[in-house]
């Protein structure tokens, strides 16, 4: 029998070509098996199990910062005892506080004061008119919402009257999860503090003033202002204090 010649480069039945646009693809019986979309299905699933926990760190679902248990239930102004700066300075006494305020918010609790201690020369000084004056001040912030400790870092060199030099800013170990002395002049120092959420601040400040009932006295010349930075381990003394009484109920 004499059979149709074989047409040349006919394809064969597993040959079978699909057309797509105007490309040709590879041969369906060439084609790779459907493992390689499971696999590609799986690096999505993957990639998005990664992404998940970092939107909720760094999203919409950040956790909130600890307080590591400090409260700010009432003003805790009056209560401060400054055991350390007054034995080095002058005796504390609750009628010391000049100006003291609490802030309650859902997002920051807060608390201020603003002690003055006057040490125990000023009688003999008052003869001439002059007096030498020394004041703490406390600020105490709770963040319930926000971490605090990236600003903190980044501030640490900025106070109320201006940016200090890096030199001016020294760590203090073992006190918080950081914290800093800073000098903002011979008669300013602050002590800051980062634990969790929460930001705690003691400032000693030194100043002169003149005082006289008599109009006719020459005012002279007033007393010298002393270097408060001899006082700062007494300041982190009484900051490990305050924080504690924070804590403690």
């Amino acid at each position: 029998m004499i059979s149709e010649p074989e047409m040349a480069g006919e394809p064969g039945p597993m040959q079978t070509r699909e057309v797509v646009g105007d490309f040709s693809s590879e041969p369906v019986g060439r084609r790779r098996p459907r493992k390689s979309w499971l696999w590609a299905l799986g690096g999505v699933v993957a990639a998005s199990a990664l992404w998940a926990p970092a939107v909720f760190v760094y999203g919409l679902g950040a956790q909130t910062p600890s307080t590591h248990g400090y409260r700010l239930d009432k003003d805790p102004c009056s209560s401060v005892r400054l055991t350390s700066i007054s034995a080095a300075i002058a005796p504390r006494v609750s009628a010391d506080v000049v100006d003291s305020g609490l802030l309650k918010h859902p997002a920051v609790d807060q608390a201020q004061c603003s002690i003055a201690v006057r040490p125990l020369a000023k009688a003999k000084q008052s003869k001439t008119g002059w007096s030498l004056d020394y004041y703490v001040g406390i600020t105490v912030t709770l963040h319930k919402e926000t971490d605090p400790g990236v600003e903190f870092e980044a501030r640490r060199r900025t106070t109320d009257q201006g940016i200090v030099p890096a030199d001016n800013v020294k760590t203090v170990p073992d006190l918080g999860d950081t914290a800093y002395l800073i000098t903002r002049d011979i008669s300013n120092t602050e002590l800051r503090v980062l634990e969790g959420g929460a930001v705690l601040s003691l400032t000693l400040a030194a100043s002169s003033s003149y005082q006289s009932e008599d109009t006719d006295d020459e005012i002279g010349e007033g007393p010298e202002i002393p270097d408060v930075s001899s006082y700062q381990p007494a300041m982190v003394n009484d900051m490990r204090d305050l924080m504690t009484s924070l804590t403690v109920r």
